[in-house]
């Protein structure tokens, strides 16, 4: 598997994506982490496995807790992949936009 196929396969859960949206705010414990979710303590302990395996976030020992943080670089793949794709809904949007300008006109010079 190649290394971006990893982070979108990680990012495709939305328990995953909403840890991500979590730890944006800063450092947490996984108990923590796992309190702010619906599900076992084990399924949010797995989602991180993903997201660390990813490098989507990094962990660290302090005592008996392991502390996640965000490690966002790794998301540079995902923005350089939907670059393209902002472009093209720029120009769709542009068109419509100029679209909108010209009927918006011609309405006002009718009524007038």
């Amino acid at each position: 598997m190649r290394a971006t196929d990893e982070v979108f396969r990680a990012i495709a859960d939305a328990n995953r994506r909403k840890l991500l949206d979590v730890l944006a705010s800063g450092d947490l414990p996984a108990q923590e982490l796992a309190s702010r979710f619906d599900v076992s303590f084990a399924a949010v302990s797995q989602h991180l496995k993903v997201l660390h395996s990813a490098g989507l976030v990094r962990r660290r020992v302090a005592g008996r807790h392991r502390i996640y943080s965000l490690a966002p670089s790794r998301l540079r793949e995902v923005d350089d992949w939907t670059a393209c794709y902002r472009k093209f809904w720029r120009g769709r949007l542009k068109k419509l936009r100029s679209y909108l300008d010209t009927t918006e006109s011609g309405t006002q010079t009718n009524k007038q």
